[in-house]
Formats: C-alpha cells, sequence, structure tokens
C-alpha cells in the first residue's frame, strides 16, 4: 500500500531527525516531498530546534491543523512528541483525503481536537497551562468518538497506530522507535535499514555573524558535499 509506504519513510525519517536530539516543528504534507519512484523526503528544517529541556520554546511553530494539544495549550516546555503528533494527522489525512482537524482558527482547532478525541481528564491535563485548563474545563464534556467508526474504511492497524500518535497526553504518545515496530508496518520495518545520527546536532552556527560571500562559501561546499563531481578546479 503506498499510503503505508510513505508513513514509513516519514517516521523512518523523523527516527534520524529524533536521533540528532533535533525537533522539526513544522511536519505537514506540503513539507514533505515525493517522487515518481515514491521516495519521500522531509525537507523545510527552518523552525527546526534542537531539543533542550531547559530551553524555553515558543509555542509558535507548527501550522494550526497539525499543531498538538500542548502547544495549543499554550505548554513552553515540549519534547519530540509534538512531531509525532503532526505524524498522526498527516497519517489520517492520507486516508480521509482531508485534514482531520481544519481549524478556523486558534479556539475552533482545540474544539475540534476534543470532539474527537473527548475531554481530557484531569490527569492528562497535567502539562497544561492554568488559563487554557479553565477554559476546557468550561466547555462540554464531550465524549471520545470512535476512530473505526468514524473512519470505517481505515484498516484497524492504521486505525491503532493513528490513536497513539493522537493522544492528549505528550508523555503517553507513540514515540517514532516504537511507531516503527507498530505491526500495521510490519513488511516495511528493518531497524538495520533505519539509521541513525550519532553525533547530536548543533544549532550554533545561526548565532556566527556571516558576509554574504561567506554564506555564497558554505552554501557550496554544502553542495559540493553532495555532488563532489561538479567541484571547482
Amino acid at each position: 500500500c503506498a499510503l503505508q509506504y510513505f508513513i514509513y519513510q516519514i517516521l523512518r525519517g523523523l527516527k534520524y531527525i529524533h536521533s540528532a536530539n533535533v525537533l522539526h516543528r513544522d511536519l505537514k504534507p506540503s513539507n514533505l516531498l515525493v517522487n515518481e519512484n515514491c521516495d519521500l523526503k522531509i525537507c523545510d528544517f527552518g523552525l527546526a530546534r534542537v531539543n533542550t529541556e531547559n530551553d524555553f520554546m515558543t509555542e509558535y511553530v507548527i501550522t494550526r491543523w497539525y499543531r498538538p494539544p500542548e502547544l495549543l495549550l499554550y505548554s513552553s516546555q515540549y519534547s519530540a512528541a509534538i512531531d509525532m503528533w503532526s505524524v498522526g494527522c498527516i497519517f489520517m489525512e492520507l486516508f480521509i483525503r482531508k485534514p482531520l482537524f481544519p481549524g478556523r482558527d486558534h479556539l475552533h482547532q482545540v474544539r475540534l481536537l476534543l470532539e474527537l478525541l473527548g475531554t481530557p481528564s484531569e490527569a492528562e491535563m497535567e502539562f497544561v497551562n492554568e488559563n487554557a485548563k479553565r477554559y476546557i474545563q468550561q466547555l462540554p464534556n464531550y465524549p471520545r468518538q470512535s476512530f473505526s467508526e468514524k473512519f470505517p474504511n481505515v484498516h484497524p492497524l492504521a486505525i491503532d497506530l493513528a490513536q497513539k500518535m493522537l493522544t492528549f497526553d505528550p508523555k503517553q504518545r507513540i514515540t517514532v522507535e516504537e511507531a516503527l515496530a507498530h505491526p500495521y508496518l510490519t513488511t516495511l520495518h528493518d531497524i538495520s535499514d533505519e539509521p541513525v545520527c550519532m553525533i547530536p546536532f548543533s544549532f550554533d552556527f545561526e548565532q556566527h555573524a556571516l558576509t554574504m560571500a561567506q554564506l555564497k562559501e558554505l552554501v557550496y561546499e554544502e553542495a559540493l558535499a553532495f555532488n563532489p563531481d561538479y567541484s571547482l578546479q
């Protein structure tokens, strides 16, 4: 199934990204490139940052429709779980051919999440900003909808994987390694062919003031690393 192959490639790429201690922070369909051979690449790392627990992180990342509860509800501390939520949204969108949570604005986005996932328990809202928690508590009590009933044409194993990605509490959300090992991907999963980054990535280079000439030289060197035959003599 092409959809299975696409989601596998997204997760395989994300495993490498997360192993470098990097969060993509803007996964969405328009940041996934596919060629005629169905090879998929993750692109646009403009919002990517190192996953450092002590850093204050802005919530103004990830396009709204793919934004997880912890960002919608103003948690300044978040983890690689934000990317897994986005993958879950993309995963379901591949099946239903439309965005899963097409919120018109911030509050409508929160409501769409609750209408499908149900009102979270007190324990599930541990990470939630107090003001946001009060807002949720004054909303109607939404029962959790059955994914299998709402999406009857989606394979049960795909439903199970999507639900594990679309878990309200980020601490309970499936990791990329766990997702790759899920039964839905059994025919594709091969841990020996799912590389990891051996050296944590650093964004320190962004702090350096560079001239235009230096930037051009760096771009050239980067391109040359992938195309050594084009070296200028």
